[in-house]
């Protein structure tokens, strides 16, 4: 019941048996007003904010300590309208009047679903726009059985918060989910739908939103992201403790873009329950870093992988041991870009070559530490005929992983100086630098360890692309071709594979 003052005035009686009929069940013969039973509900509107609504509308009061967004805007709305009362009274009593005896509301029926979207956006252009989620979950509600609806609402909300802690949105989910659907389709088209017109589309009405497994795939989509955002395991799946696929997990999140995210979605959600997948999930993830980082290497643009992506996204469906169609480098196509890789490429190729020695994640906080500083004296780069010399200093051979804080006490120090913090580094490829016996950091140190780095992660991308491709040919009987068999000679020979 809202709060009243101890004499009304006749104003005041007057609006109030207007308005109470409104939002309270009242008596038909007495006029006498139930504030119990409460007139006014969402369909779309969760249980608990139902709720928050009836206390408010029945006490007249907020709780002090409430969060929600409802109690707020009611106690806000309660400060605002008693400060204008005071200031000016009538001026209250004429808007209450304008309110209740002017003010039109209009309802607007649509004869699509579309249409309504368009409505509201062309009305609401200066609101805040409604989300795909938003829209998905009203119209997900909407489509629900009545008894079906209230479980609904509680799986949406456990949903939303999960996601919110895994550092993803249920929209984006939405998107993830789209790949996959697209690839049960054998849509692999370069042109990619927005994700409201995908499941909007004028052919479906919405019913790819009203599979009975939808929800499930969602929070399955998530799992994957709990691992690869917050390093958590999910229980009842080995997987998320395998050290191998956390670790190729953490390489692809470096990726300069989000294409890595669809192929592994697809395989995940299609070859979870596979008693092999530990096993084919962590080599196919390597195959898909080899794919994806020999050919940015190379051409370090979004176009070079998307229509192989989207043709991989459908193989996956098929197999789990799908074909991959980006084209095979040679090392000789991408040694020297290692060397001197984009700078987007920089991450990926330092922790490949940190997992090489450890079995942990790399730290949270880590920085790329620049062993020969960005910033020193000019007489630093200075090379036999005085010109400065600064190309080498972004060279992959003069590039560690690094804690952060250790990486602001080293500063732009002298090397001799920085191996006390390198010493106390938890990265083993970083404290293993600690140790050399030389007192100096120069260009032709730079270029050796250029050599010996980007020779290691030669060796390592090409051990992956042959464990994969000769689990694929005995899963599948397939025989390789002359270069394949060429390929796999050669990793023999030089101890690559077994």
């Amino acid at each position: 019941m809202l709060s009243e003052p101890e004499e009304k005035t006749k104003e005041a009686e007057n609006f109030i048996k207007q308005i109470e009929p409104s939002i309270w069940r009242t008596n038909r013969l007495t006029g006498e007003v139930d504030y119990s039973s409460i007139l006014l509900t969402s369909k779309v509107m969760s249980d608990d904010g139902n709720a928050v609504l009836q206390c408010l509308l029945e006490t007249g009061k907020a709780s002090p300590d409430a969060k929600d967004n409802y109690s707020l805007n009611y106690k806000k709305f309660q400060e605002l309208l008693e400060k204008a009362a005071k200031q000016n009274a009538l001026m209250m009593y004429e808007f209450i009047y304008v309110i209740l005896n002017q003010a039109i509301l209009l309802p607007i029926t649509a004869d699509t679903q579309d249409t309504a979207l368009t409505i509201f956006s062309t009305l609401n252009n200066r609101g805040l726009q409604l989300s795909d989620a938003d829209i998905f979950k009203a119209k997900i509600y909407n489509h629900l059985p009545s008894e079906n609806k209230p479980v609904f609402i509680e799986t949406w909300k456990d949903l939303d918060d999960k996601v919110r802690s895994a550092g993803e949105s249920i929209q984006q989910l939405f998107y993830y989910y789209m790949f996959y659907l697209r690839a049960l389709e054998k849509d692999s088209k370069s042109t990619t739908p927005g994700v409201r017109k995908y499941y909007s589309g004028s052919d479906n009405r919405f019913k790819r939103l009203f599979a009975n497994d939808l929800m499930e795939n969602l929070s399955v989509i998530l799992n994957l992201w709990i691992v690869v955002n917050r390093h958590r395991e999910i229980e009842g799946e080995p997987w998320s403790v395998n050290t191998s696929i956390r670790q190729a997990l953490d390489i692809l999140n470096s990726y300069s873009n989000e294409f890595w995210k669809y192929p592994v979605i697809i395989y995940y959600l299609t070859h979870r329950d596979a008693v092999s997948f530990e096993k084919d999930f962590e080599q196919f993830l390597k195959r898909l870093i080899v794919a994806l980082l020999t050919t940015y290497l190379v051409t370090p643009t979004i176009n070079a992988v998307k229509s192989d992506i989207l043709k991989l996204n459908v193989e996956i469906i098929e197999s789990s041991k799908p074909k991959f169609y980006f084209k095979e480098l040679e090392a000789k196509d991408y040694e020297a870009k290692i060397r001197v890789p984009h700078r987007n490429a920089v991450r990926m190729l330092l922790k490949i070559l940190a997992y090489d020695q450890q079995e942990e994640l790399l730290p949270e906080k880590w920085e790329i530490e620049h062993i020969l500083p960005q910033k020193w004296q000019a007489a630093y780069f200075l090379n036999e005929n005085g010109d400065v010399i600064t190309e080498k200093i972004e060279h992959i051979g003069n590039k560690l992983p690094f804690e952060k804080k250790l990486n602001i006490v080293a500063g732009n120090g002298y090397f001799d100086k920085k191996k006390a913090e390198y010493a106390k580094s938890k990265i083993i490829i970083t404290r293993a630098l600690s140790i050399l016996d030389m007192h100096d950091w120069k260009l032709e140190q730079i270029s050796e360890r250029d050599i010996r780095v980007s020779d290691a992660i030669i060796v390592i991308l090409k051990k992956w692309s042959m464990d994969y491709m000769a689990q694929s040919s005995d899963t599948n009987n397939d025989q390789p071709t002359p270069e394949q068999l060429a390929f796999l000679q050669e990793a023999i020979a030089k101890g690559w594979i077994n």
